[in-house]
């Protein structure tokens, strides 16, 4: 292995673990039976949705799963066509 295959798979072991972790702050989406058949009502809470932590969260986990893919990709190419 070549030393940039190395930094890549220090990378995508923290980046793997920064991603567990932002998983495991959120919270559960799970409302039960009761927000199954009557559906989430819409709050005056939900309008400021965007702005709160957990939707920050949510975009952080996105981003770092991105980044995690292209990552892996790029890896599974180096070796693959042993550069």
């Amino acid at each position: 292995m070549t030393v940039l295959q190395y930094v890549l798979s220090i990378v995508i072991i923290l980046l793997s673990i920064v991603i567990t972790i932002l998983v495991l702050m959120q919270e559960s989406k799970q409302q039960g039976l009761s927000g199954a058949i009557s559906g989430a009502a819409e709050t005056f809470f939900g309008k400021n949705k965007g702005r709160t932590m957990e939707a920050k969260l949510a975009k952080y986990t996105k981003i770092a799963g991105a980044i995690f893919f292209v990552l892996s990709l790029v890896t599974a190419l180096l070796v693959l066509f042993g550069v």
